[in-house]
């Protein structure tokens, strides 16, 4: 799916977090995808992540606010918040099983590959390098690290 993009738990947080290195990059491109009508997907692993890091990262009333903006971003149809299933779960220990020379990517970059493969999505919102190394094609943005 060309018009669509996969956004990890760093772009979330990057995106929210003004003191991050990468935040106005991160939210100038933002702007683009949702000025594009570019359809955004996540899952409710990276949510899950996400909002762990807002409230360690941010003050409280930053953190609430992050998290309630996400939140309700995701009643409307350019976003598209994916649930990891039992289903998506296993299939998920199978790709843990197949990338056993590649330790260090997390189970939930995992279930974030297989969303990305089910629903066809090639470019994802990270810095996360795994995602390269793993070799499903998938294109890192923004991409000029």
């Amino acid at each position: 799916m060309s018009n669509a993009i996969f956004i990890d738990t760093w772009g979330w947080l990057t995106l929210n977090d003004a003191g991050e290195r990468r935040h106005n990059e991160v939210a100038s491109l933002y702007r683009t995808l949702i000025a594009d009508r570019t359809i955004i997907y996540t899952s409710t692993f990276v949510l899950d992540e996400t909002f762990t890091l807002f409230f360690k990262r941010l003050n409280s009333f930053q953190a609430k606010q992050a998290m309630l903006q996400l939140s309700e971003a995701f009643s409307s149809e350019q976003f598209q918040l994916i649930q990891i299933d039992e289903f998506r779960f296993s299939q998920t220990q199978l790709l843990r099983l197949k990338y056993l020379d590649k330790p260090q990517i997390s189970f939930t970059d995992l279930t974030s590959a297989l969303v990305m493969q089910e629903f066809n999505i090639q470019r994802i919102l990270t810095e996360d390098a795994h995602f390269t190394q793993i070799g499903l094609g998938f294109k890192l943005e923004p991409n000029s690290f």
